[in-house]
């Protein structure tokens, strides 16, 4: 067995051992000995692979397969530009906390400088986005060699779940020297066996801690207070509104919605996560718009707002936690090392443990109640809205009202997880939602979505909603093979001609309308039902919200993809219709 085979072969045998069922390859002439490892596993029904053709859609597949299990899957790239591909990819599970491992192939380190052909320095190319990373030098061929392999191994896994801090991506960079493809003679000549531990386990076993949305509530340390203590007398921040935001795991949307209806909060929440059971009934139905009405914010103003998990969405979340300088007391729930705070106002960081274990808190019930009726009268002058045609919260509302709790809806950035946010009126047959929000790009949404219906991110089915420029960014998402896994997945595009996002800001102002199209606008014309052909999707473009409602019901299978087209000012009224009817005063 040449050296680059041995290597590769355990490498891929430690990665199965330690739990890593799905790999992404890309292919390439120096990870050919990877190749052909990840297919002798597939082979012997070890693991799952997937073949893309485009490292910066597999980086982004790879990622949609690990963001709902929580187990790490790993990508495979050969040297070159091909491991650059993967930075976007990177970035988001980084600042996502999603476990994700980057094998990239390499020359031999002496080639590096020298003018060797498809030769870079790889190591620390993604600077300081991971959570380990190691740079392999290529096999000798003597003995003792397997023993650091499989180890490293095991240490880049630990590194991606979690083990010493928050889940993420590790790098393995792999060096390999000719001859690349295995010996056709199949020869085993190695002074060494290449076994691992008996029993098919990891070559080190690590006892990790608890990962984030584990099911089971962790307990609190000697050293760490309860976050919620039950006191005697004037109670501690009686009135107390949750905003809720992204958080790793969707399961953990969950469990805060858990802590909140146990002490009687009210909560506004970005549209992510898992809101099981019951726990909807504390959450403000179009919650952010409530915060519009500033009179009633003022009249009946928190003493203490507390944030859980990352937000990303709303100014109006942001205008409330500057009003700490009103004697407003801003804490924060950590779901990672980190903790979110972009305003600097935050005067307590809580753990997610002190959090879910912390005691029942004493809260302003009629207060409570005040900011909970706000929200349902707002609900219903909303639904008083008559959607004569599409627009991106009608399309999102009529999205959410075809899904199930049992669904899971991945939604791109920019509008569409804002439209969700004025659509969704809180009911309890609610998706599980989830977006790349770790840097909120649009990068690489289809493959994400891709991911997480092939690796059955829920029980029901799984539907995309993302704007027409999100889509085409990642149309190479929708270049699949004929022997790889395919999943279902309906992806519902929203085609307002360009970057609708850029009109709700500054940037489109009327005043500024010159330039605006071009620069911010880019509409660029494509005709999505031809792209949709040659990639081999089925496609069909609707036109009105019943047409819509039957496409998400009639749905059967496969990839396919509902275009709706709108009128990009037309959208934008609609938009202000529904902010101008939250803007009444509430009760």
């Amino acid at each position: 067995m040449h050296p680059s085979t041995a290597l590769a072969t355990v490498l891929i045998d430690e990665l199965v051992r330690c739990g890593v069922t799905e790999m992404v390859l890309c292919p390439g002439s120096r990870s050919a000995p990877l190749a052909y490892a990840v297919l002798a596993a597939e082979q012997a029904g070890r693991l799952r692979l997937h073949v893309r053709v485009d490292e910066r859609t597999a980086g982004f597949l790879a990622l949609g397969l690990a963001k709902m299990s929580r187990h790490p899957a790993a990508v495979i790239t050969t040297s070159g530009t091909a491991v650059a591909n993967l930075h976007p990819a990177v970035l988001e599970a980084s600042h996502a906390c999603v476990p994700l491992i980057v094998m990239s192939a390499d020359r031999p380190a002496e080639l590096r400088g020298t003018g060797a052909n498809q030769t870079t320095t790889q190591p620390g190319i993604f600077a300081g986005a991971l959570r380990f990373e190691h740079d392999q030098p290529p096999a000798q061929g003597r003995s003792g060699e397997r023993v650091s392999w499989r180890s490293t191994v095991c240490r880049a896994h630990a590194a991606a779940v979690g083990h010493a801090r928050d889940a993420g991506p590790v790098h393995l960079n792999v060096a390999f020297r000719d001859p690349l493809a295995p010996d056709l003679a199949g020869s085993t000549d190695r002074p060494e066996s290449l076994e691992g531990r008996d029993g098919g386990g990891p070559w080190v076993c690590v006892s990790a801690a608890a990962p984030p949305g584990a099911t089971s509530v962790p307990t609190t340390s000697s050293s760490e207070r309860p976050m919620l203590p039950a006191g005697t007398g004037e109670p501690r921040h009686a009135r107390t509104l949750m905003l809720l935001g992204d958080l790793p795991d969707p399961a953990m949307a969950a469990q805060a919605l858990t802590v909140a209806q146990q002490n009687g909060w009210p909560v506004i929440a970005e549209p992510f996560g898992d809101r099981g059971g019951d726990c909807t009934s504390v959450v403000l139905p179009h919650g952010p718009l409530v915060l519009a009405d500033l009179n009633f914010v003022a009249n009946h103003l928190p003493d203490r707002v507390l944030t859980v998990g990352r937000l990303t969405l709303h100014r109006e979340c942001a205008a409330l936690l500057r009003m700490s300088d009103d004697g407003l007391a801003v804490e924060q729930v950590s779901a990672t090392a980190q903790w979110s705070d972009p305003a600097h106002v935050v005067s307590h960081v809580h753990s997610w443990s002190s959090f879910v274990a912390g005691e029942a808190s004493i809260t302003d019930q009629d207060w409570a109640a005040v900011w909970r009726q706000a929200g349902q009268a707002l609900a219903a002058r909303l639904g008083q809205i008559q959607h004569a045609e599409p627009s991106g919260v009608a399309v999102a509302g009529a999205v959410l009202a075809a899904l199930g709790s049992e669904d899971t809806l991945v939604v791109g950035s920019s509008n569409a997880p804002r439209d969700l946010s004025l659509a969704d009126p809180g009911h309890l047959q609610r998706p599980r939602i989830v977006g790349n929000r770790g840097l909120a790009g649009i990068d690489g949404t289809v493959s994400t979505a891709l991911g997480i219906a092939t690796s059955g991110g829920g029980d029901g089915r799984t539907v995309a909603l993302m704007g027409d420029l999100t889509f085409e960014h990642d149309l190479n998402g929708l270049l699949i093979g004929p022997n790889e896994p395919r999943p279902d997945l309906l992806i519902v595009v929203v085609n307002d001609g360009g970057g609708g996002i850029f009109a709700t800001l500054e940037y489109g102002d009327p005043a500024r309308a010159e330039g605006f199209e071009r620069l911010f606008g880019t509409p660029t014309g494509t005709d999505l039902g031809r792209l949709c052909a040659g990639m081999g999707v089925a496609h069909q473009a609707v036109g009105t919200l019943p047409d819509l409602a039957a496409a998400l019901h009639d749905h059967t299978g496969d990839i396919e993809v509902i275009e709706v087209t709108m009128d990009a000012q037309a959208d934008q009224a609609a938009r202000r219709q529904w902010r101008e009817r939250a803007a009444n005063p509430c009760p």
